[in-house]
């Protein structure tokens, strides 16, 4: 068994052949995909942060309507950059956020990925300390996030409240209940990998990572998973880690997918620069009948260490075509590789 969900970046443009061409057509196609989904049994509904740009950016209005409209399905991000986020007031969103999906949130952070624009954290305010890297910064905000998580009182009380207090140190409401146990590190590296694991964080690791020794894609990616396997046993954590990894793959089935995606006959990793000095190595798409996806993603090394599977979706073609491709995987892909 493998838990399957969908990632969406959340695009949106105004474009002839786009389904979702304003901000509001993602957001609330969004919510209805995540009711479609867990209704076809998905395990999760998972959503893209970035800034500045025509993609989803604030999750946590939407996570808290798609927990209002669903029951089951996980909700999560896949990833929020700490860099902009002040810890203190994210804590009070996300436990919120938690408390309406009643204990459902599974959210994915890390210290972001290349933007939009020139360091965007500092139009929202954020500053670095002295010898710091952005990077650094955004394990800094991690780790207070965390934290401030756990529901212990750190603030002094004001003698004269407007309120009364409850004796002690005062902690930030609302408390989530066991979300600190549901954060997800996302990983672009093995050194990161294992740092997360030594936080007591699950790990996302995603389409791409940094080349480290020039072997295939899935296999780098089944490397860092097993180092960070091992970092968490060796950390001695209580329980097992959670380990999503995301794939764009498309199960051909009817004329439309053959349109979409029957000639994506490119089966290779590809090589670029994520950062100016950041070799990186990113994975191939899937996209065949059912009968040669099985095969193919049977031999997907980091697919078959991981216990959670992110579809990236293409969310500009519509909820009914997004709804078709997720049926798809489920009906004729995960069954033969034993995921159902």
């Amino acid at each position: 068994m493998k838990k399957l969900g969908f990632l969406s970046f959340g695009h949106w443009s105004n474009h002839p052949a786009y389904q979702a061409r304003t901000a509001s057509d993602t957001l609330l196609q969004s919510i209805d995909l995540a009711v479609a989904a867990e209704e076809l049994g998905v395990d999760g509904a998972y959503f893209r942060v970035h800034h500045f740009a025509k993609q989803l950016a604030s999750p946590f209005p939407l996570l808290s309507a798609v927990g209002a409209r669903t029951n089951r399905i996980e909700i999560g991000t896949g990833v929020i950059d700490m860099r902009y986020e002040n810890p203190l007031y994210m804590v009070e969103d996300a436990g919120a956020a938690d408390l309406i999906s009643e204990g459902r949130l599974q959210l994915g952070i890390s210290r972001g990925s290349p933007e939009q624009v020139i360091d965007g954290w500092r139009y929202f305010g954020q500053e670095l300390k002295d010898g710091e890297t952005d990077a650094d910064m955004g394990r800094r905000k991690a780790l207070e996030f965390l934290d401030k998580l756990k529901g212990e009182g750190f603030a002094e009380p004001n003698p004269y409240p407007m309120f009364p207090n409850p004796p002690g140190l005062l902690r930030l409401e609302p408390y989530a209940p066991g979300l600190r146990d549901r954060i997800w590190w996302g990983a672009a590296s093995n050194a990161t990998a294992i740092w997360a694991a030594e936080q007591g964080m699950h790990l996302q690791s995603s389409t791409l990572k940094f080349d480290e020794n020039g072997k295939p894609f899935h296999i780098q990616q089944a490397e860092q998973i097993r180092l960070y396997r091992e970092a968490w046993k060796k950390a001695g954590h209580a329980g097992e880690p959670r380990v999503s990894v995301s794939r764009s793959i498309f199960a051909i089935t009817t004329d439309q997918d053959r349109l979409y995606f029957g000639h994506e006959n490119d089966k290779s990793d590809k090589i670029g620069m994520i950062e100016a000095d950041k070799r990186a190595i990113f994975g191939r798409s899937y996209a065949a009948e059912p009968d040669q996806l099985i095969k193919e993603l049977a031999q997907d090394e980091a697919i078959q260490e991981a216990d959670t599977l992110l579809l990236t979706i293409p969310n500009t073609l519509g909820v009914d075509y997004n709804v078709h491709v997720l049926s798809s995987i489920l009906e004729h892909v995960a069954p033969g590789l034993g995921w159902r």
